[in-house]
C-alpha cells in the first residue's frame, strides 16, 4: 500500500541550484514551413522563413509543386527584400492557378474575367439604350398630352385623356386586334384535329 502511494504521488521535479543566476527560458523556434517540408534544418537566416511561416505549409507546398524549392530560393535571393513578399504572393497565386488549369494558368483566369467584363459592358450598353428609349417615349407622351390639352382648354385633363383613348384612330386599331384574335381562335379550331 505504501509503495502504491509513493508511485502515485511521485512526479518529475526539476531542481535549480541556487548558485546559478536565473536565465531566461529557452524558446524553441519551429522551422519554417519550407524547411519542415524539405526536411532540413532551418538556418537562422533562412531566406524562406519570413514568407513561409510554419502555420502555412500549404502555401509552400503549392509553390514548391510548380516552381521547385531551388528556383524559389534563387528568385528570392535575386530580389531586394522590399519586393520579396509580393514575389512570394505572386508565385503562390500563379502556382495555384497553374495547378487548377495546367494549360493556361493565370492567363486562363484573366481571359475568363475579361470575357465577363465584355459581357457586362454589353449588358450595360443595352440597359442604357433602353433607358434612353423610355425617356424618349415619355417625352413624346408628355408632348402629345400637352398638345391635346391646348386644343381643348375647357376640358379637364382626365376628360382629354379619355377623349384621346376613345378617339377613332385608337379604337379602330384596338378593334382590328380583337378581330385578329377572333380569326386566330377560329383557325385554332380548324387545326386542332391535326395535333391530337
Amino acid at each position: 500500500m505504501e509503495s502504491e502511494t509513493n508511485t502515485t504521488t511521485s512526479s518529475p521535479t526539476f531542481s535549480h541550484s541556487s548558485n546559478t543566476p536565473s536565465s531566461p527560458p529557452q524558446v524553441v523556434i519551429s522551422p519554417c514551413a519550407a524547411c519542415k517540408i524539405l526536411r532540413r534544418r532551418c538556418a537562422e537566416k533562412c531566406v524562406l522563413a519570413p514568407y513561409f511561416p510554419p502555420t502555412e505549409p500549404v502555401k509552400f507546398t503549392t509553390a514548391h509543386r510548380v516552381f521547385g524549392a531551388s528556383n524559389i530560393i534563387k528568385f528570392l535571393q535575386e530580389l531586394p527584400e522590399s519586393q520579396r513578399a509580393d514575389a512570394v504572393a505572386s508565385m503562390v497565386y500563379e502556382a495555384g492557378a497553374r495547378i487548377r488549369d495546367p494549360v493556361y494558368g493565370c492567363a486562363g483566369a484573366i481571359c475568363q474575367l475579361q470575357k465577363q467584363v465584355n459581357e457586362l459592358q454589353a449588358q450595360l450598353a443595352k440597359a442604357q439604350a433602353e433607358v434612353v428609349n423610355m425617356q424618349f417615349q415619355q417625352a413624346n407622351l408628355v408632348a402629345l398630352i400637352c398638345m391635346e390639352m391646348t386644343q381643348t382648354p375647357q376640358e379637364s385633363p382626365q376628360q382629354s385623356v379619355n377623349n384621346f383613348i376613345s378617339s377613332p384612330s385608337h379604337t379602330s386599331g384596338y378593334q382590328n386586334n380583337l378581330n385578329f384574335f377572333d380569326e386566330n381562335t377560329s383557325l385554332n379550331s380548324l387545326w386542332e384535329p391535326l395535333w391530337t
